[in-house]
């Protein structure tokens, strides 16, 4: 898919245009609002990049800003809505003040009911992009200050150049010790109750040159946590698969930690499993989705692996990765599912033992096949919710109370918003202490509590 690399002439185009815009933009700022998953959060890395790259100050707050970005999510309804009304808290101040430019992007606005209802109801938005124009940004900027008019940088499928991969524009990271680091973007699964092929385009993945030059130079900066991306990230066809690639990655000199996300059952093979068994630098924590434990219902969402596939999978993490901590996510209400099929995704769970579950209450999604199947009442996905949530409170508590007279080595954040100081485990678990450590230092902590999600200790 080498069509689909955006040309260095391009980034250079780019470069130049950024490089004509800063005499009027230096001075001003803009604000990056993001909704949804890790790879909204690089993507809004990448557009302050570029936005900085054109002049402008990144200021966390819309209130200080020229310029306000809000990239949408449309995994969930909830998610939407939310991503609309952050929109609509700006009309007030767009009609006083007629400088303000706003601007929307991401999954959401890949969907072209949603850019209709953007363009109708929301007419204060002055401008809309797709998921793969963050390159363009630039350009876009160029457009906003000379265009009479709203406009937008979307591609739609089936068009070929939705879907592009570009490199070598600049990011603006958040944090100076954890990165986020995409090694592929769409997918090409088709979950029945799922936007993001349409949303995101299908697979394409970056080379693992490319990627293993990010990486290594994350690690000579200091950054000390980096997490590789991907919707299906172990289906990664780069020019090697995914396990070598991680294996790879966590393999520079240095103290540092390499993630992954997120991982279908289908693909993950037991090559990942042996990488980070043997290799220090992998986490050790592993999220792969289940969503039910009911192949009729797996079935239905065209997941393309049975009960007894996911169980084996799963149990050959905890064998051959004693300490690695499993997560998971689950649909509850998914259309057709009975209380029969909720029974079996509970035996699942409990026969498993997650150290963490992601709960849903399904969202039909507009032009999915699952939004056409017969829908569950909210009462009974309401009551599964519940019940399932109480089932891994109890099992997530169990597994941390093992912690306890344990010493894991913890990678610090600071104070948390209740003052507390804390940090997060090789296994992604939240751990307080009693010490203040450095944000991106490392430490040692003997577990002397435990809550269903979170350790508490002392530094050793």
């Amino acid at each position: 898919m080498s069509e689909l690399i955006v040309p260095q002439s391009e980034i250079e185009r780019q470069y130049r245009i950024a490089e004509s815009l800063k005499p009027v933009i230096t001075g001003k700022k803009a604000c990056v609002i993001t909704f949804g998953c890790q790879q909204n959060e690089s993507d809004s890395e990448r557009i302050a990049g570029a936005l900085a790259l054109c002049g402008y100050e990144i200021t966390p707050k819309s209130e200080d800003a020229d310029l306000i970005i809000i990239n949408t999510c449309a995994v969930r309804e909830h998610a939407e809505i939310r991503a609309l009304s952050e929109a609509g808290q700006f009309k007030n101040r767009k009609e006083s003040d007629r400088d303000l430019k706003i601007g929307m992007c991401g999954c959401m606005v890949q969907q072209s009911h949603r850019r209709q209802q953007i363009y109708k109801s929301y007419p204060y938005v002055d401008f809309v992009f797709g998921t793969d124009m963050h390159h363009r940004v630039p350009e876009m900027i160029e457009t906003m200050l000379t265009a009479k008019k709203r406009f937008s940088f979307v591609s739609d499928e089936p068009h070929n150049e939705f879907g592009v991969v570009s490199e070598d524009m600049p990011i603006l990271r958040e944090s100076s010790y954890k990165a986020w680091v995409s090694a592929m973007y769409g997918c090409d699964n088709f979950c029945t109750y799922c936007v993001v092929p349409r949303a995101r385009g299908r697979e394409r993945s970056r080379s693992a040159d490319k990627i293993l030059y990010e990486v290594k130079g994350l690690v000579d900066q200091g950054y000390k946590d980096i997490t590789l991306l991907g919707q299906n990230v172990n289906s990664y066809k780069g020019g090697c698969g995914f396990a070598e690639l991680l294996d790879k990655a966590a393999s520079f000199d240095g103290e540092y930690r390499v993630r992954f996300m997120t991982s279908h059952p289908k693909d993950a093979s037991s090559e990942l499993v042996d990488v980070m068994a043997y290799n220090p630098k992998v986490a050790k924590h592993f999220h792969l989705p289940v969503q039910s434990g009911s192949d009729r219902i797996l079935k239905a969402m065209n997941r393309r692996y049975s009960r007894a596939q996911y169980i084996e999978k799963a149990l050959e993490i905890k064998e051959k990765v004693p300490d690695a901590a499993l997560t998971t996510d689950v649909i509850c209400g998914f259309p057709g599912e009975t209380d029969e099929d909720f029974d079996m995704t509970l035996s699942l769970v409990k026969e498993i033992g997650f150290d963490m579950i992601f709960t849903f209450i399904y969202s039909p999604r507009k032009d999915t096949p699952a939004e056409k199947m017969p829908q569950v009442p909210r009462a009974d996905s309401n009551r599964r919710f519940a019940e399932l949530s109480k089932v891994e409170n109890d099992i997530a508590q169990k597994i941390n109370e093992s912690y306890i007279g344990k010493t894991v080595r913890v990678l610090s954040d600071g104070v948390n918003k209740n003052g507390a100081f804390c940090g997060r485990s090789t296994q992604n678990k939240i751990v307080t202490f009693d010490k203040f450590i450095e944000p991106g230092e490392f430490a040692d902590v003997e577990i002397t509590s435990a809550g269903g999600y979170a350790l508490a200790g002392i530094i050793k």
